[in-house]
């Protein structure tokens, strides 16, 4: 008799049958659950299998479950509050609609029958469950307690404030020079309501949006507020004019710097809670000509990677960095341009290898994401504590494991490099276009090429790719010339269907949702270290690293696309060079 399968092997047969993953896929899954006890449906969304739309959608056939796409529906505000908000967190539902006794609700999982018993009681209707994903449901509850207040009425507000506080006075409202406002004008107008409402407003529609820094830019006659989701800038409703100067201000009094210093730049962090996760800002103001602009990155740490298994590296990219992680010592490199992911790599080994066995410091410019169990030590130049002086100190206090947020100078290349070489594990970045190019780079800085064949034991190169937006997904085809002229095999394709994204509500028209590393790794073998002390260049040190095996970032995107997680714009995009 065959052994009864699970709710989870009954949904992975499902996706199997749909096409949507393989029976390989599930087999090393299943694998992987019995060593590590992780339930099957979380382990095929962290793998990035498969996105949890079609989960849902998969789930709700095995289950007779009708699926819902939240993103796509509106729902009455009299529906809503039908289920308590605290009741509908816990038990991750929403009430979709309601039609006479009966009332629709969209559920994480529809098995759950205490939750389906408390709205009944509650509600004392007929509920009829439906099945959707459970960040949807999460993403629509935060969205609902946050559109009562938006950037209209907050300036319809100020608007009305301003022209009652004219009449009381007998003055007409004009525009104020921000020189001529005193540090007490500065603090009683950032306590006004407006103010605050804003202030916050901007802040919590960059969580809501995923958006990874937020720009308040003042110009002559306006204010551009701009949001970068997902490695792009978009434009945001503009705040008003006649609330620049007391919304910066607000900003510094929540990152605790000084108010009335308008002239030099300033630097800080402020953090806040939001739905239940501790979210901390790095914010930074720069005076120009009509005033101070302020960036504030958003640092998340539910964006960081738990482990390196999570950056979804194919197998055998898997085994050579996971390796090197466990290596002893040596010197691991992660190079890119800004913004591509570097450091969050970085963190990912670093949560691999943070446990008592290890005193493990980091040297950082600024110290972004703070870890339990981990010294770290920012930099600050202005006192002579650079990343070399600090490795040079960090060396001393015993460890056995050292991040540098980034190898800039000779200094601390060579700090860095001796450090490898007398038993420490170092982990650093640098601004390089490729794997190879980090030996390259460590090469001009001076270092000589015997000390970066012993000391180097693995390159990468990464970016992130935009991935394609589950609910407007849709299959394109390109021409045939398309692939020749970009010198692309079209058999490379045979067999999978190549998709975009349409744009919609969900992804404010982009056709994109979230980003996805891309990662070249190339190991350094005896065969490289011999090209290294031969001071070969780098595009032959590159030629030999694929000829043993290793992906480029073009091989690693291209393999993106193929799987449905990005489109063919974005490999070209980045990975142009290649």
């Amino acid at each position: 008799m065959a052994p009864v399968k699970t709710f989870g092997e009954r949904i992975a047969d499902a996706l199997v049958e749909d096409g949507l993953i393989s029976a390989r896929q599930v087999e090393e899954l299943l694998a992987q659950q019995k060593k590590e006890g992780t339930r099957l449906l979380k382990l095929l969304i962290e793998k990035s299998y498969i996105n949890e739309m079609d989960m849902v959608v998969s789930m709700g056939r095995v289950l007779n479950t009708p699926p819902i796409n939240l993103a796509r529906i509106n729902i009455a505000s009299d529906v809503v509050n039908l289920v308590p908000k605290e009741m509908a967190t816990i038990h991750k539902v929403l009430p979709v609609s309601r039609l006479d006794n009966r009332l629709y609700l969209a559920m994480a999982d529809p098995l759950n029958v205490l939750a389906l018993d408390d709205v009944r009681r509650t509600t004392r209707l007929e509920v009829f469950p439906m099945i959707a994903a459970e960040k949807a449901i999460i993403d629509k509850l935060n969205n609902l307690e946050t559109k009562t207040s938006t950037m209209e009425d907050i300036i319809k507000d100020a608007q009305q404030q301003a022209v009652l506080e004219a009449e009381a006075d007998g003055v007409v409202v004009s525009t104020i020079n921000p020189d001529d406002i005193t540090e007490a004008d500065l603090k009683g107008a950032t306590e006004e309501a407006p103010v605050i409402k804003l202030a916050n407003l901007i802040l919590l529609q960059a969580i809501k949006d995923r958006a990874s820094d937020i720009h308040i830019e003042p110009f002559e006659k306006m204010v551009r507020l701009r949001y970068r989701i997902d490695g792009a800038l978009m434009d945001a409703t503009p705040p008003p004019k006649n609330l620049q100067v007391a919304l910066i201000s607000r900003l510094k009094i929540m990152s605790n710097l000084n108010i009335a210093e308008r002239r030099l730049p300033q630097d800080g962090r402020m953090r806040m809670r939001v739905g239940g996760r501790d979210i901390d800002l790095r914010v930074s103001f720069l005076p120009t000509v009509h005033g101070e602009k302020c960036v504030l990155r958003v640092l998340d740490k539910s964006n960081l990677s738990a482990s390196i298994e999570k950056l979804g590296m194919d197998p055998e990219t898997f085994r050579r960095f996971k390796a090197a992680v466990d290596a002893p010592h040596g010197l691991i490199l992660v190079t890119g341009p800004t913004g591509s992911g570097k450091t969050t790599t970085l963190y990912s080994a670093l949560n691999e290898l943070n446990n008592p066995d290890y005193n493990i410091v980091t040297v950082e410019d600024p110290v972004e994401f703070q870890i339990p169990g981990i010294n770290q030590v920012p930099v600050n130049k202005e006192i002579g504590l650079t990343f070399a002086s600090a490795l040079r100190s960090i060396l001393r206090q015993d460890p056995d494991i050292c991040m540098i947020g980034e190898i800039r100078d000779e200094e601390t290349a060579e700090i860095a490099v001796e450090a490898a070489l007398t038993g420490h594990q170092v982990l650093s970045t640098m601004h390089c276009n490729d794997a190879a190019g980090a030996i390259a780079r460590l090469d001009d800085m001076g270092i000589a090429p015997f000390l970066i064949s012993s000391s180097v034991i693995l390159a990468c190169a990464q970016r992130l790719m935009r991935r394609i937006c589950p609910v407007c997904k849709e299959p394109v085809n390109y021409p045939a010339k398309m692939f020749a002229d970009l010198d692309i095999d079209p058999n490379f394709f045979a067999g999978a269907v190549l998709h975009r994204g349409r744009g919609c509500e969900r992804c404010k028209n982009s056709g994109y949702v979230g980003r996805a590393a891309i990662i070249e790794v190339m190991t350094i073998t005896d065969e490289i270290r011999k090209m290294v002390i031969e001071r070969k260049s780098a595009m032959e040190i590159a030629k030999l690293a694929v000829s043993q095996g290793m992906k480029t970032l073009r091989m690693v995107a291209l393999e993106k696309a193929r799987e449905g997680l990005s489109t063919l714009e974005q490999v070209l995009l980045l990975t142009s060079s290649q």
